[in-house]
Parts: C-alpha cells; sequence; structure tokens
C-alpha cells in the first residue's frame, strides 16, 4: 500500500524532484532505486519481522523506511532524544536485533543491545549502481491491517508504549489530510520534524509520497537554517512545532516577503500559546492554523482551514472520523458540552504492542479510542481543546482545565510560555499552581499575574501561587514535563 504509493508517484513523475537535504537531492525515480538498494541491504542483514531505524529528517531516512517496508518488515524509528536507558527500553519491548542509523549516532548506538547498520558504511553508492541493472523486486504482499510501523510513545513517564499502525491508518490518514487541506502535488514542504514523531512520519514522509510532492529536509532545526530553505526552495506548506515557530519569529533580521509563497503554515505537536500565533503573524505576516492528534491516531484528527480559519481552535475533524464527547462515567454528552473526546475511524491504531489490557482500557468494543483530551465542539464543528482529563484540576468540586489558565496568562506581554498544574489542598481539595517563564527583558510580579487572571478569570480558576522559572522542563518531543512541575512543588514543601 505505501511502497505501492511511492512507486505510483514515480511512475507519474520519474524526474521530478522529491527530496532534498544539505547533502542531496533525489528524483522520484533515483528514491526509488535508493530504496531498492536499502531495502537488499535491510533483507541481507536480519531476518528478524522488525526493523529500527534511527536517522533525523533526511532523504536517507524516507528511502530506509520505505526500504523497511519493502523488505516486508515492520518499521521502528527511535528517538534519538531519549536516553540510553530509555531506548533499551524501547529495543528490548519492540524485540529488534538490527538498527539502520548514521554514524552521527554511533557513540550512543554502540552502548544499546542491537546491532547497527549504519547508512554511511553501507556501500550504497555501489548497490545504487548495481539496483539500476537489476529488475524492480516484488512488493510484499501485504494486508492494509498489518502492521506497517510501531512508534514508541515517549518513555520518560514510565514504560514506552508501542503504538501499532497500520498500511491503512497512514495511507488513510494521509489521503484524508491531502483532501482536508487540498494540497496539490506541486506543492513544497519543509521537514522540519523528526520521523520518530508520528507527525513528521506521516505529514512529512508518507504524505509527500503519496502525493507526488516536494520535501527540503533540514536534520538539525535551526531558524535560520528554516528561513534560508524557506527563501530559496520556494516553500508552499511550512509544519512545525510551536517552539520551531517561536524561534523564527525571534530572528532578528526577517521579513514577511521571504513567507510570501507559503500557502499553508500549520502547528502541531503541542498546543499553540497565542503570543507566539501573534508573534509570527507580526514578524512573517503567516496566520498559523493548527492541527490536532495523537500518535494513536495516525496522528491527524482535525485542522483549521486557510480559507475557513478560527484561531484558537484545532479546525474540524477529517472527513471519515467521527467525534462523541463522553463524562467521566462514558456517558456520551452533547455537542455543545464540554467532555472528554472519544474518537472512531481509520486512523485509529491496532492498538499497544503486546498490551492488550493497556488497549481495552482506551478502545471500546465498538471501536471508540478515548483521547483523554477535555474539548468543546462549537456550532461549524470546530474544536478547541481546554485540557487533558488527567490535568484536570478539582478546585472546591469546580472543574479547572489547565490550558484555559495558560492561554490567560500566556496573553500578558511580559510572559513567554506557562504550565500550569494543581496542589492537594487540604480545604478546596486543589488548588492551581501556575509555572511561568518571563519574556527576555521583561519583568512582572506574581501579584500582577494573579491580578491579571482574576480579571478574565472565575476566582477559583486564579492561581495560588506563580513560581517563576528560566525554562520549563520538556521531553524529546518539546511536550512540557508537568510531572516534573509536581516534583518541582513536592521539593519546595
Amino acid at each position: 500500500m505505501l511502497v505501492q504509493a511511492l512507486l505510483e508517484s514515480a511512475d507519474r513523475f520519474p524526474d521530478k524532484l522529491a527530496l532534498a537535504d544539505h547533502a542531496q537531492k533525489l528524483t522520484y525515480a533515483q528514491l526509488v532505486t535508493l530504496t531498492q538498494a536499502i531495502r537488499r541491504v535491510i533483507s541481507e542483514a536480519t531476518t528478524c519481522e522488525r526493523v529500527g531505524v534511527m536517522l533525523p529528517a533526511s532523504c536517507g531516512t524516507v528511502a530506509t523506511i520505505f526500504g523497511g517496508l519493502w523488505a516486508g518488515k515492520t518499521v521502528i524509528p527511535l528517538n534519538f532524544l531519549l536516553q540510553p536507558h530509555e531506548l533499551r527500553s524501547v529495543i528490548e519491548d519492540a524485540g529488534i536485533d538490527l538498527v539502520v542509523g548514521t554514524v552521527h549516532f554511533k557513540p550512543l548506538l554502540e552502548n544499546l543491545p542491537v546491532r547497527a547498520l549504519y547508512l554511511e558504511e553501507a556501500g550504497l553508492k555501489r548497490r545504487y549502481v548495481m539496483e539500476k541493472l537489476r529488475r524492480r523486486p516484488p512488493i510484499p504482499q501485504v494486508d492494509p491491517d498489518d502492521v506497517a510501523v510501531i512508534v514508541y510513545t515517549s518513555g520518560t513517564t514510565g514504560t514506552p508504549k508501542g503504538v501499532c499502525l497500520s498500511y491503512r491508518n497512514f495511507h488513510w490518514n494521509a489521503q484524508a489530510a491531502i483532501d482536508h487541506l487540498k494540497i496539490q502535488s506541486d506543492e513544497h514542504l519543509l521537514g522540519l520534524v523528526p520521523p520518530f514523531h508520528v507527525f513528521g512520519l506521516t505529514v512529512l514522509n508518507f504524505l509527500p509520497i503519496i502525493l507526488g510532492g516536494t520535501v527540503t529536509y533540514i536534520p538539525r532545526f535551526s531558524p535560520q537554517a528554516a528561513c534560508k530553505a524557506i527563501a530559496e526552495d520556494g516553500i508552499t506548506i511550512l509544519l512545525a512545532v510551536p517552539s520551531m515557530y517561536a524561534a523564527i519569529a525571534r530572528l532578528k533580521s526577517i521579513e514577511p516577503a521571504t513567507f510570501s509563497r507559503i500557502r499553508i503554515s500549520a502547528s502541531g505537536g503541542e498546543p499553540l500559546p497565542r503570543n507566539v500565533y501573534d508573534a509570527v503573524l507580526q514578524r512573517t505576516g503567516l496566520k498559523l492554523i493548527e492541527g490536532y492528534g495523537l500518535t494513536e491516531t495516525s496522528p491527524i484528527i482535525s485542522a483549521d482551514l486557510p480559507w475557513a480559519h478560527k484561531p484558537g481552535t484545532v479546525g474540524t475533524a477529517l472527513a471519515g472520523i467521527e467525534l462523541q464527547l463522553r463524562d467521566d462515567s462514558g456517558t456520551v454528552l452533547p455537542r455543545d458540552a464540554e467532555g472528554e473526546l472519544w474518537v472512531r475511524g481509520p486512523g485509529v491504531m491496532k492498538g499497544y504492542y503486546r498490551k492488550p489490557e493497556e488497549t481495552a482500557r482506551v478502545i471500546d468494543a465498538d471501536g471508540w479510542f478515548r483521547t483523554g483530551d477535555i474539548v468543546r465542539i462549537d456550532d461549524e464543528g470546530y474544536i478547541s481543546i481546554t485540557g487533558r482529563a488527567k490535568d484536570l484540576i478539582i478546585v472546591g468540586g469546580e472543574n479547572v482545565y489547565p490550558r484555559e489558565v495558560e492561554s490567560v496568562l500566556e496573553m500578558h506581554p511580559s510572559v513567554q510560555e506557562a504550565a500550569v498544574i494543581g496542589q492537594p489542598d487540604g480545604s478546596r481539595g486543589e488548588v492551581v499552581i501556575a509555572f511561568v517563564v518571563l519574556r527576555e527583558g521583561m519583568q512582572a510580579t506574581a501579584e500582577e499575574l494573579r491580578a491579571f487572571c482574576r480579571e478574565r478569570l472565575a476566582g477559583y480558576k486564579t492561581p495560588r501561587d506563580v513560581i517563576f522559572q528560566p525554562e520549563l522542563p520538556r521531553g524529546p518531543t518539546g511536550k512540557i514535563l508537568k510531572k516534573q512541575l509536581k516534583e518541582t512543588l513536592t521539593a519546595r514543601a
């Protein structure tokens, strides 16, 4: 299914530029040949049904992922930002004996219980020439519901879980996003998000190949490199996480004209703070749209639309996705209520690898997946995320969703970002505590920020305390680690 999509795009656009990075450029015909060469390398190196991939966003990564699939393997993207003990847990759980990587990661891979195959040492130039002389190998016969990739959730908060995503999951999600956003085959995407993140995997690896589009990859993000590629490569679609957009907006010398060819500028991976949205709009002229999804939904559930833009929402659901709001007991709520979002559709994962009990906790007998996110859905179907169910703070019997308080704090001109958690309280059950990072050169007091919140929020939602931090702790994918913030509170007590 996915390999077939690559071959179909190569048949349609053999001489079209498919991929580019700092080291090479590949047409679709060249990409197929390189993929065949890597397929052969993987087939010769292991008989295991699964193969690990530890590579940054690059041309070689795409060829390796498709090469693994063409070899009939399930691909396991490995997060090179994890600690060695976390990677060891993933490797042991996945049961892989081979990782395809780059020599840049040799110091990390040499200390892991797995064999490493480095692309730079695989003789790919010779193999590439040989593949051009060989007949194209057959595509493995796969069922659409066979597992194509297992994406492991971050191991920073406990035992990592492998999310089993099928060929159907990826192909459907990519095609649905193409249809939803009206993406054309002449688009040029900028690849900033690494492939171990499902956002990067689907939108920057599978989607462009299915589309027959072009991607320029930047293996290691820098705002300067991103702006250079945008200006020189004619980028039309920019996909990034909020922290990347914030870094671009902080550059001292950028002109809106640099970004004039961008048709879609989308943010995903974590909530988009309003101050980042405003800064990007002011500095670049781009109106960021937000998308929403989870690893377990391969990943896109919804996306805002440039031509029907609603700032502060994550847009409307992709066609084919069903939505329900439920309360704590699982009772379905009316659409105008606020509740936990459950979704059903072709993008929902098959389950967690070798964890049937955990799978059953999040997917019910009718195929509904529990997202854990608290949302509102307006009359036009636009979704607003108000918090995580597990992050819910209950103050004197009243529900407080952290994201609502964080959004208000981030409206203050001195605040760069904020994270809100609950602290146990003997009289009210819990109270709201805010951790705040101030903008460089700006000042604010805790009482000033509390007063700012009181003017805009109910009293019980106003932070009891504001704790200033130089930065907020983040995991490998950039998400704020609220567990560490809770530990900070405990240590202060």
